[in-house]
């Protein structure tokens, strides 16, 4: 008898999972137990070279063609050789997936639900120093980053997403006299294709799993920048009881695994975390072969992200200067929703700019395992001379000077300084295009023109990720928020535009930076199921003709 046949299909009970709060974030202070432990992690992982295989219906495969995972910040260091698959291992991936769905999608959602909060809870307890220093060291993130990311948010998602599943189930339509209307959520038909990036942890390991959690089997695709953390999740969901085949781990070239999994008829659903312009290039593939699949697949991408301050003249400098430097140089200014541009009134820039001068000259940037930096590399050389590149441009440009920073080195890790720009000409491009780097870009404003440059900055952007206004005026907030309404999924009010936390600020964007599901909320979890309407009617009609026939 399998495992999963032993699961039970009813209970005489209505469940509720345990009350969801968020997960307390250990600060790693000097002397600290939490700092010990993940120190010797830390070299104790450094002092292995592991062997990664990929992970489909729960056995390890080894193709025999490897990749290496190596540390951004010291990139001679190579952590692991991971085995990368292509088309036959990802057909492989989808069959697995095929035959786990047939137990799991049949499975009662508490069951479900409990090998995630077990997983929770390994990550709390035992798993937490290896994950956060896996992301550490393949990342390039502080103690810090990591901890807010690979810990506690991805242990709060876990958490709430389990205490949002019983809320979808329980949204229920009307009944009318002698019939019991009834809605079934259920699992999609076939398998949901998951891409993760680089930059969060927590994303690596949500994507799968709040699709796995509806009842939904999963081919998950990590970035190559970030096989290493991956690895550890993976191992982390079987030692919490991930029944084989539910997430099946294929590491390999985007296009090749994208484009076997983008090309099956059983394909369900994408669920994605990534660029732009790869996202795009998926929709147009499926849109290709919208004729061959068994169902229409849900598409949820959550990309890019042009994010913007905007500094009225009543803005507190002190706290503007804290929002730039975090908003802007926290994890080397990865993540979408970094502060990549600042509008600033030209009476508060003198002091703004005097300030964040003197807060820059004290970051420190350098290896990850030395607790006095604040920053550690970029990702990897594609990303390191993207950004070389754009300091260049700005160093060419005569309405433009790199005020702050502007160095890059990569003899030993893939470093930027962090790098302040400050620019007169409203087109020029680093307004515009997306860095995902530790790179900001000044404008300087009229005090007399803040509603100008409100309209512009809704204008002038692709993207709605995130974005924030900074004043002690609230008609200048509440214009802010009016005019801006549609240029950030989330919005923030004196304070950075980063920093979203699951159960509070539900995240994402629209227009180029995604479908706004908003991961960490329900409405995310209800994009994997298919609702099925059930009308039960107790004394059915035994004839035909209604009262209007008779005659008078």
């Amino acid at each position: 008898m399998s495992e999963t046949s032993r699961i039970p299909t009813a209970a005489a009970a209505e469940f509720r999972p345990p009350v969801a709060v968020n997960e307390p974030v250990k600060n790693y202070a000097p002397g600290s137990p939490e700092r010990h432990s993940l120190t010797q992690k830390l070299r104790e992982l450094s002092g292995q070279r592991l062997e990664i295989p990929l992970v489909i219906g729960g056995a390890a495969v080894r193709t025999g063609t490897t990749k290496q995972a190596v540390m951004p910040h010291r990139h001679a260091h190579v952590l692991a050789d991971v085995h990368q698959g292509g088309a036959t291992e990802v057909t492989a991936a989808i069959h697995a997936a095929g035959e786990a769905w047939e137990t799991w999608s049949r499975w009662p959602w508490w069951e479900r639900a409990a090998v995630f909060l077990r997983a929770a809870d390994l990550l709390s307890g035992p798993w937490r120093d290896t994950v956060n220093a896996a992301t550490m060291l393949g990342q390039s993130k502080t103690a810090h980053q990591a901890e807010i990311d690979a810990a506690a948010e991805l242990i709060d998602f876990w958490r709430f997403n389990v205490s949002y599943i019983p809320q979808i189930y329980a949204e229920q339509p009307l009944s009318s006299a002698g019939v019991w209307n009834r809605l079934e959520y259920r699992p999609l038909e076939g398998f949901v294709f998951a891409v993760t990036p680089f930059n969060f942890t927590s994303i690596a390991g949500n994507l799968p799993s709040s699709v796995a959690m509806m009842g939904n089997t999963v081919v998950w695709k990590p970035a190559s920048t970030a096989m290493y953390a991956a690895h550890f999740l993976m191992a982390l969901f079987q030692a919490a009881g991930l029944p084989d085949g539910v997430i099946n781990l294929v590491y390999g070239p985007g296009g090749t695994v994208g484009d076997t999994a983008l090309d099956h008829p059983d394909l369900a659903g994408v669920h994605f975390t990534g660029s732009t312009p790869v996202f795009q290039q998926m929709w147009r593939e499926i849109g290709a072969n919208i004729g061959g699949y068994r169902n229409y697949p849900r598409v949820v991408g959550e990309t890019g992200g042009k994010n913007f301050i905007i500094a009225h003249p009543s803005a507190d400098v002190p706290a503007l200067t804290t929002a730039i430097a975090r908003g802007a140089f926290e994890y080397q200014g990865q993540k979408c929703s970094a502060a990549s541009r600042v509008f600033v009134a030209e009476s508060l820039w003198p002091a703004l700019r005097d300030q964040l001068g003197a807060e820059i000259a004290t970051i420190k940037m350098g290896d990850i395992t030395d607790y006095g930096n604040f920053m550690g590399a970029v990702i990897d050389r594609n990303a390191w001379e993207t950004h070389r590149n754009a300091i260049a441009l700005a160093e060419s440009d005569p309405q433009t000077e790199v005020l702050f920073g502007g160095e890059t080195d990569d003899s030993e890790g893939y470093f930027v300084q962090p790098t302040v720009i400050v620019t007169k000409n409203l087109d020029f491009p680093l307004l515009h295009d997306e860095l995902f780097g530790p790179i900001v870009t000044v404008y300087v404003y009229p005090d007399s023109e803040y509603a100008e440059m409100l309209h512009a900055i809704d204008r002038m952007s692709k993207y709605g990720l995130t974005g924030s206004v900074f004043a002690r005026d609230r008609a200048a907030i509440a214009e802010a928020e009016a005019v801006l309404r549609h240029a950030a999924g989330n919005f923030y009010i004196n304070d950075k535009p980063t920093g979203a936390v699951v159960g509070q600020q539900p995240f994402g964007g629209a227009r180029a930076s995604g479908t706004n599901d908003k991961a960490g909320s329900m409405w995310n979890l209800i994009r994997w199921v298919s609702p099925r309407a059930v009308k039960e009617t107790f004394v059915p009609a035994t004839d035909y003709r209604y009262p209007f026939l008779q005659s008078e």
